[in-house]
């Protein structure tokens, strides 16, 4: 292979192409839902026009002893990853997500570029497409405006053929670098100082507090004062022993909620101080706890830790491929039982991470360990599987119809990858004024992911419920006392509402006008 076809893969890339296991595949799979049927032709044209654009995808990432390198595919055959299947009978949701997790368990072919479109017809009177890529490709940002430049505003223009895709990946990745990862690597230095791995770090400080002071001084030193954050990381307790967390098998399981509206989510969200993210994450950890009860666990006064990206793009940057992004660990309250009390714990715990250094030091690690051993590489992943029961990411869509293929998109869900022993995933996308929640997790540990997603809706309507039996301020200023003692230990700013904020001034979704 001629070097000029060949380019090495960048640490954090190389990082997520290790870390495929077979119980735990780093693909990151999608579904698109149509109204009406797709012509194969259409797709085929669309892919080849728009997806192919980007040259990176008509790549496979090789592996040899001198590390990790992106190759042109000499013999690329679309054949290979187009396909066409029908569901068989009156196929509905059922069917589909059955499809899906058949696919999201299923390796990509290592000697090829590795995704994947799976055109599926006959399902629910129309079509639905399947995508599956490789996490070393991209991460979810870049993805969705991958799947965005395959689309268009109207049936028409999503069939001619698009501008010209103009790629800066290799300067993207030079300037990631010196911008985010340089700073990183150079603070790091000091804190590795007391350690051979990040493992015997944390065990070495917990023995000598001393050692963690000399770290922080050097770190000092270099202009980056996260020393103390990077011991936490390596000090971290694992998580707490729940039915979601085990022993992983290769069979996985996948499902998705019935969309919910964004403008009310809003609504809540303004109406309680909180951002949209609070609320949706208060949900999810709703429905993780109802879950377990319903199964007779106990609940009170659990906490369980899940990982959660955080994008570090540069603002423009969101077309080039490659991931650019950190990891933070959010505990989630499972234990709360009160909605509200659970929201304001997460709002609490969401905003105890703004500023924190993890997102930098987690992809700072991954790109140094990245480049080096493998067996380093896996200590890193056994360290944030062991302290997680799960992945929650959030990712913004667009927020009007599109099209694809000639055909409007109706519904989308994607389902994010877990690293070493996580073994449930939790999605959130946003599109044409809906969110959608999407969930994967390990047969063995969860096979029944549809029994979770199904109680978004009835954590969605209890806070719904709250938001509009919440007291507001009276006409002449004074402060109703608040019948539910949670409501009354809110943030002074959530309480404190004038004139124009009250309840006839919000405006109340139409399905709640009447209650």
């Amino acid at each position: 292979m001629s070097q000029a076809r060949r380019e090495r893969v960048s640490g954090v890339d190389t990082a997520w192409l290790r870390m495929d296991l077979p119980t735990n595949l780093m693909v990151i799979v999608g579904v698109m839902m149509f109204e009406g049927r797709l012509e194969l032709k259409r797709v085929r044209r669309t892919i080849e026009n728009r997806f192919m654009a980007f040259r990176r995808l008509r790549q496979k990432a090789v592996q040899d002893s001198t590390g990790a390198w992106w190759e042109d595919d000499g013999n690329f055959d679309l054949d290979s990853h187009l396909h066409q299947i029908a569901l068989p009978g009156a196929a509905g949701k059922a069917e589909l997500q059955t499809f899906v997790s058949d696919l999201a368990c299923t390796p990509l072919d290592a000697t090829k570029p590795l995704w994947q479109f799976h055109l599926v017809d006959n399902y629910a009177g129309g079509s639905a497409l399947v995508m599956r890529i490789h996490h070393c490709y991209a991460d979810g940002i870049a993805l969705v405006q991958v799947m965005l430049s395959m689309t268009e505003a109207s049936a028409k223009a999503s069939l001619a053929l698009p501008p010209e895709v103009i790629e800066t990946s290799t300067s993207a990745e030079a300037d990631f670098w010196e911008q985010v990862l340089r700073p990183v690597a150079g603070a790091l230095e000091g804190a590795t100082r007391v350690g051979r791995t990040l493992i015997d770090q944390g065990r070495e400080i917990a023995a000598n507090p001393v050692l963690a002071q000399e770290a922080l001084e050097g770190v000092t030193r270099k202009g980056m004062d996260f020393a103390g954050e990077f011991a936490r990381l390596a000090l971290m307790a694992s998580d707490s022993p729940t039915r979601f967390k085990g022993r992983l098998g290769v069979r996985k399981r996948v499902a998705w909620a019935e969309p919910l509206p964004l403008e009310e989510v809003k609504v809540m969200g303004k109406a309680l101080g909180c951002s949209i993210n609070d609320v949706l994450l208060a949900m999810a950890t709703g429905a993780l706890r109802e879950y377990l009860a319903a199964r007779g666990d106990a609940v009170d006064g659990l906490g369980i830790r899940a990982i959660v990206p955080v994008n570090l793009r540069p603002e423009g940057k969101g077309r080039e491929l490659g991931n650019q992004f950190g990891l933070v660990f959010l505990d989630l309250p499972v234990g709360i039982e009160h909605p509200l009390e659970r929201l304001y714990e997460v709002r609490r715990l969401m905003q105890s991470l703004k500023g924190s250094y993890q997102p930098l030091i987690v992809l700072g690690l991954l790109h140094t360990v990245g480049y080096g051993p493998k067996i380093l590489q896996e200590q890193i992943t056994s360290l944030l599987s062991q302290n997680a029961s799960a992945v929650m990411t959030n990712v913004p869509g667009p927020q009007h119809p599109v099209y694809f293929a000639g055909r409007r998109i109706v519904e989308l869900n994607f389902w994010v990858p877990q690293s070493g022993g996580i073994g449930m995933g939790v999605s959130i996308l946003s599109y044409n004024g809906r969110i959608q929640f999407g969930l994967i997790t390990d047969a063995g540990l969860v096979p029944d992911p549809d029994q979770i997603v199904a109680r978004f809706r009835d954590e969605f309507d209890r806070l719904m419920w709250l938001t509009l039996m919440s007291p507001w301020q009276d006409v002449d200023g004074a402060k109703p006392a608040a019948a539910d003692p949670v409501i009354a230990r809110k943030p002074a700013r959530a309480r404190r509402r004038t004139r124009s904020a009250a309840p006839d001034a919000v405006k109340v979704p139409k399905r709640f006008q009447n209650l």
